[in-house]
């Protein structure tokens, strides 16, 4: 999945020709200030905004509305203009809201022309605020990058201006709000907001601009996921839902990209008059069904996590305010020395939390019947290993937009598992831990590392399918030869380039030749001559699977593994490690950086991974090949016949 950015979080831009989205529960003017390198605006010719919506690099929307698109060609901005901040502000319209903190948390995005996601931004946390800088696109050494800013001004637009150094700032507040008010006639009406969680369709929408396609944590978001605790997006900005504050309204948790306003055709299911309409695979804004079951997924995801978060915040509140809310119900003090107070405490405590356990019971309900519809549904790089669908299984034309690692749960909501989906190609090596955790049922290390490999082997030969025929390889080390049998599908099948390297010179064998074609396609893209690289070269992408490391490996054959997950990820190569941290533990914190760039998954069920969005730990499951099924050999066995006839 795309990046999901927390406050403060930058990312890569990896094109300069994008658009910013901007979407929101009540029309929202949008703008954008060019700085220079100090992250001053000079004058009111640096501001495009609905009075002047179009400067070189940038255009911005002409008129208040709950959805913008922002176009950018950051090739086209002047070299002077290093910091391009993008704003949004609550226009003043009568009867409209007068603070963000009343709505549910707008959302900025930036994608590609086509649509693709490459990071998004939920501005949680916003309550008096009534102007925000959402995001900041800012020039690094001539690279442009993406920050999540949610920098909030109560003042305004007058507020924000001024503190971005902008001369006359609010004479030019006041210029934009009058172009705003003279285009308010015009605005774009927000989203009806429902009364509850249920599932909104609509009719299809002939010729509508689609909404940007996602990528949870991360990664399940790409989810960005960190190689220790914290796992999605570690650390979240303000971890309290607004749904734990009252607001005069109710508040519509439903994630931005499953709204139906907007975007493609999606299907039409006509809500029965006597109750919420039944759930639909698909149920998402996308151009094909598969990114539509990619936002659908992600929706539940979030969904879940602000549902949840909605009922602990309640439970909460029932616990530490308990005695104040009494207060008012027992104003006789003899009555609250006596069994009558505790009798009362007990049931008004109990009341608050049956609401709150009945709200949270409500949405997994809903959330539970999404998710019978949408498993079934889902295509082979989405599914569980136990879905029909792979017994259809055929080696597809073209690569999918994500690949499912795993499942996520919170403990409220167990049995329900919402697939972790995460973008593709793979941004970030992944590292399976093989150490034995806390409280653990596999007492011997040896069984926990050989369940290792096999989550390994799933994962590896999951990609191989769902990559086109001669377009995505594996390599495997194991110094030791220890994982022949966990390895045994891969090799037996024929699906591997090569034998797996074993011992000293086998493992320097293959780190060089995956470093210098790491350093040759460098070169040639740096170059802008791809045309160039030496006949014969292998250039589709490649999964190295690292058994038991660093057994095997001396000081420069670590090095080279540290500069393949570093560098390869942008080339096509991408590293898989099967290892336990204490056995590295000789290395001291040479390296931390390694496992802080990978995404830790675990062998076994283990709670260390958070949302980007209220920072709950979600327990991670991996996707292992049920015991006896065949599926794993039927499946590589025709990748390795596809193969075989491509060459």
């Amino acid at each position: 999945m795309a990046a999901e950015l927390v406050r403060g979080q930058n990312h890569p831009l990896s094109r300069n020709r994008i658009e910013i989205r901007i979407s929101a529960d009540a029309p929202v003017v949008a703008g954008a200030t060019l700085a220079d390198e100090s992250g001053r605006v000079r004058g009111a010719d640096g501001v495009a905004h609905p009075g002047a919506p179009t400067l070189p690099g940038i255009e911005v929307s002409r008129q208040a509305a709950a959805e913008h698109r922002l176009a950018v060609d950051l090739d086209a901005m002047p070299e002077t203009v290093h910091r391009v901040s993008v704003l949004i502000a609550l226009p003043a319209a009568p009867g409209g809201p007068l603070r963000f903190g009343a709505l549910a948390a707008p959302r900025a995005a930036v994608t590609g022309l086509d649509g693709t996601e490459v990071a998004g931004y939920t501005l949680v946390g916003l309550d008096a605020e009534s102007a925000v800088v959402a995001l900041e696109l800012y020039r690094r050494q001539a690279v442009w990058k993406i920050r999540a800013v949610g920098q909030g001004y109560a003042g305004g637009l007058a507020a924000l201006l001024t503190d971005q150094g902008l001369p006359q700032a609010v004479e030019l507040a006041r210029g934009i709000e009058e172009a705003v008010a003279r285009g308010l006639a015009r605005s774009i009406p927000a989203h009806a907001a429902d009364t509850d969680r249920s599932r909104r369709t609509a009719a299809p929408v002939t010729g509508a601009d689609p909404q940007g396609t996602a990528s949870a944590a991360g990664s399940p978001h790409d989810v960005q996921a960190s190689g220790g605790p914290g796992g999605l997006q570690g650390a979240v900005g303000s971890g309290v839902p607004a749904a734990a504050v009252p607001t005069g309204g109710p508040v519509d948790y439903t994630h931005p990209r499953r709204r139906q306003a907007s975007g493609p055709t999606a299907p039409e299911t006509p809500a029965p008059a006597d109750g919420p309409a039944p759930p639909v695979a698909g149920d998402a804004v996308g151009w094909s069904m598969d990114e539509r079951l990619y936002n659908q997924v992600w929706g539940m995801f979030e969904d879940l996590a602000r549902s949840t978060a909605a009922c602990r915040s309640a439970l909460d509140f029932a616990e530490s305010r308990m005695e104040k809310e009494l207060d008012q119900l027992l104003a006789d003090p003899r009555s609250r020395l006596g069994s009558a107070g505790d009798a009362a405490r007990e049931a008004a405590q109990a009341q608050l939390a049956d609401q709150a356990r009945a709200a949270l019971d409500r949405d997994l309900a809903q959330l539970t019947a999404e998710s019978e519809v949408v498993e079934p549904a889902l295509p082979p790089a989405y599914a569980r290993w136990d879905n029909p669908v792979w017994h259809g299984y055929r080696v597809p034309a073209e690569p999918p937009m994500a690949v499912r690692l795993g499942d996520l749960h919170l403990p409220e909501s167990d049995p329900l598992r919402i697939p972790m989906l995460v973008r593709l190609p793979l941004e970030r090596g992944l590292w399976i831990d093989s150490g034995v955790p806390d409280a653990s049922p596999y007492e011997e290390a040896g069984e926990l590392r050989h369940l290792a490999l096999q989550a390994a082997v799933a994962l590896a030969a999951r990609l191989l399918a769902v990559h086109p025929a001669g377009e995505f390889g594996v390599q495997v080390i194991d110094p030791a030869g220890a994982g022949a049998s966990a390895l045994a599908p891969l090799t037996g099948a024929g699906a591997l380039d090569a034998p797996p390297a074993t011992g000293a010179a086998g493992v320097a064998g293959t780190l060089g030749r995956l470093t210098e074609r790491v350093d040759l396609v460098q070169m040639a893209m740096r170059g802008g001559a791809s045309d160039a690289l030496p006949p014969g070269l292998d250039t589709s992408r490649q999964l190295l699977i690292v058994n038991d490391f660093p057994h095997g490996f001396d000081d420069r054959a670590v090095n080279q593994l540290r500069y393949l997950a570093d560098e390869g990820p942008d080339v096509g190569v991408h590293l898989l490690l099967v290892a336990d941290r204490e056995d590295a533990a000789a290395y001291g914190p040479l390296l931390d950086p390694l496992w802080r760039s990978l995404m830790r998954l675990t062998p076994v069920p283990d709670d260390h991974l958070a949302d980007p969005w209220v920072g709950h730990a979600w327990t991670y499951e991996p996707c292992l090949v049920p015991p006896g099924s065949q599926v794993l050999e039927q499946v590589l066995t025709q990748v390795a016949t596809a193969r075989t006839k491509r060459m």
